[in-house]
């Protein structure tokens, strides 16, 4: 009776013959070798990326989902609500949550799968899903009513928030955000990612790489046209290539037209105090279909263009964004401080 040793070297050798009389075989356990390597590196990379750039904030458990947020300032409730595939440290680079945080009660979270948030898989994380976990973060947090930003996608779960929990939204201020449906390459790219298996395999191997790779381009179309401004190199970078945001990324740039689809069969309903402002340069969202066409389907909205600024109006004028929420605050007729005002378009 062959010896275990024995076998063992028999196998391997009929597994190489095998492989030598067959190209094909050999150059497809070549790639898988060689993505698995990639997994593998890519994985090590995420965990570093994590132990440098630990939680901030503190976390709920809702729903199954560890949901990580940042609390601020006294005052009024103000929540912000980070775009697709950014963070807290999105808002916490621009200045925004300093500055706001002089006069009102500022939380921000990190959405699910973004930072430190978890993103349960059992859950197709639409907007008005979104909507309903932050509702119930929040009345944990004793929130009752609050004034909620939200940057592009997060503008969307801002408005789900506005319809499906009207008496707990007091204002809306809407920036860089895509309201309405229209033909999206960027979201066709992304569907093969947001599908399970296959997009788990090309989130793990090749998105981190080609994302590396393309990342001063990506940067320059959202920031575009004016520069990316020096205090973004807070932004870190490798939490937001990690597999697991970019899964996350991939199956909100994919829901991305049919949650405006839906979406705006809800405008109607909106009442309360909203201020919509977008940069008129925008080379990400079409600001003339979009923000323009939103404040004159709800017309007792406020519309604010940015003018010479891109879709990162968070980070390039953070100024201008600051005042939306004083006026939106001022909207509400509920005292505070006196808001800074500007000019609409």
């Amino acid at each position: 009776m062959a010896s275990p040793r024995t076998r063992s070297l028999s196998l391997r050798s009929d597994y190489t013959t095998a492989l030598r009389r067959h190209p094909a075989l050999m150059a497809f356990a070549g790639a898988a070798s060689l993505l698995g390597a990639i997994a593998i590196v890519n994985g090590r990379v995420a965990k570093k990326a994590e132990r440098d750039n630990p939680p901030r904030g503190q976390f709920l458990e809702i729903d199954g989902v560890r949901l990580h947020y940042v609390e601020r300032g006294n005052g009024r409730p103000l929540v912000l609500l980070h775009g697709n595939g950014s963070m807290i440290q999105d808002f916490e680079s621009s200045g925004l949550i300093d500055l706001a945080a002089n006069r009102f009660r500022v939380i921000v979270f990190d959405r699910p799968g973004f930072g430190h948030s978890s993103r349960p898989r059992n859950v197709i994380w639409t907007p008005e899903a979104q909507a309903d976990l932050f509702r119930k973060a929040l009345d944990r947090l004793s929130v009752q009513r609050a004034i909620v930003l939200g940057h592009s996608w997060g503008a969307a779960v801002a408005l789900a928030l506005a319809t499906r929990h009207s008496s707990f939204v007091e204002a809306l201020v809407l920036a860089s955000g895509y309201y309405f449906p229209t033909v999206r390459a960027d979201a066709a790219a992304s569907s093969m990612s947001a599908i399970p298996g296959i997009g788990d395999a090309i989130s793990h191997t090749i998105s981190p790489i080609v994302s590396r790779l393309l990342w001063p381009s990506m940067l320059r179309k959202m920031f575009g046209p004016r520069p990316v401004p020096d205090k973004f190199v807070g932004f870190p970078k490798e939490l937001a290539l990690r597999p697991s945001q970019m899964r996350a990324s991939a199956a909100e740039a994919t829901l991305m037209i049919p949650a405006a689809f839906a979406s705006s069969k809800t405008y109607d309903q909106l009442r309360m105090p909203i201020i919509i402002i977008a940069g008129d340069e925008d080379r990400l969202i079409d600001i003339n279909k979009q923000s323009v066409r939103l404040h004159g389907e709800v017309t007792h909205s406020k519309l604010h263009r940015v003018a010479g600024a891109g879709h990162m109006i968070q980070q390039s004028a953070t100024a201008r964004l600051l005042a939306a929420i004083d006026e939106a605050a001022a909207e509400t007729e509920i005292g505070g401080n006196a808001p800074h005002r500007f000019a609409s378009a």
